[in-house]
């Protein structure tokens, strides 16, 4: 078995990663165009190296001929801000009809005596080969920012001390894990007003963007003299509220529309 052909054998759980990595970004992109908030930071990939994936069939005791049942060969993470985003996301997973959740583990409300916080789904996927349809398993993880800082700190000391880290250092692995998860609930206290900060600031980049596009093409179109009345109005208009603004990208707009059908000639 160690001598079969690994980098065939990865190529269906390469296309699960980055099929279902497209998916969980289009998500992402579908929430914010609904609710102008989404409670997907980013979403990221990877498949095991044959390495890692031989030492966790052993830890599982998978044979080595059966190795298509170790679960998280593929693995895709999910980030979010918050821990109510996790919730939500997970409540996604969960509906969706191109997977099948085999697995769900919450290691949110029950964290590990290490201090692990995470959400984890097993989810039965199906691929499409040149061989006809092949269903893998693959490892959903949900963290946020904060859980998925610690955890990485943690993998890098696991790896250090081929996982007997000592004991001074795990305990106070377990403190930051504390501090972590209770940055978490303050972050969650104040989530409204952050949330409404995010969004204002999202409106006024995308409203500066339009404005700046829109004097573009003014000056393509050659109404240069209109261009620089508005460029000038736009630099007195950026420290005001953000709805002068958006009225402001409005006038622009209207006034550019004008032009080119010719009506305000």
């Amino acid at each position: 078995m160690y001598g079969r052909d690994w980098e065939t054998f990865l190529i269906p759980y390469e296309q699960a990663v980055e099929e279902l990595k497209v998916k969980l970004r289009a998500l992402r992109t579908e929430l914010k165009r609904k609710e102008e908030y989404t409670p997907i930071e980013f979403v990221t990939g990877r498949v095991k190296k044959v390495s890692s994936i031989i030492e966790k069939a052993k830890i599982l005791n998978i044979p080595l001929d059966e190795v298509e049942k170790v679960p998280d060969i593929a693995g895709l993470r999910i980030m979010c801000q918050f821990v109510e985003d996790m919730h939500r996301v997970a409540e996604h997973i969960r509906n969706r009809k191109d997977m099948v959740v085999v697995e769900e583990r919450d290691y949110v409300t029950n964290r590990k005596p290490s201090g692990y916080r995470s959400y984890h789904f097993i989810v039965s996927y199906p691929v499409q080969t040149a061989d006809g349809e092949l269903e893998l398993l693959a490892e959903v993880q949900i963290r946020t920012l904060a859980m998925n800082f610690w955890a990485t700190i943690e993998h890098s000391l696991n790896y250090k001390y081929k996982g007997n880290i000592p004991a001074n250092v795990r305990q106070r692995l377990v403190g930051a894990a504390e501090a972590s998860f209770h940055l978490d609930n303050e972050m969650s206290q104040i989530r409204e007003e952050i949330l409404v900060a995010q969004i204002l600031f999202e409106t006024k980049s995308n409203t500066v963007e339009g404005i700046l596009r829109n004097l573009e093409k003014l000056i393509i179109a050659g109404h240069v003299e209109v261009a620089s009345e508005f460029h000038q109005r736009f630099h007195d208009t950026q420290s005001e509220e953000i709805e002068k603004l958006v009225e402001l990208a409005k006038e622009i707009e209207l006034r550019l529309q004008q032009l080119l059908d010719g009506s305000g000639l």
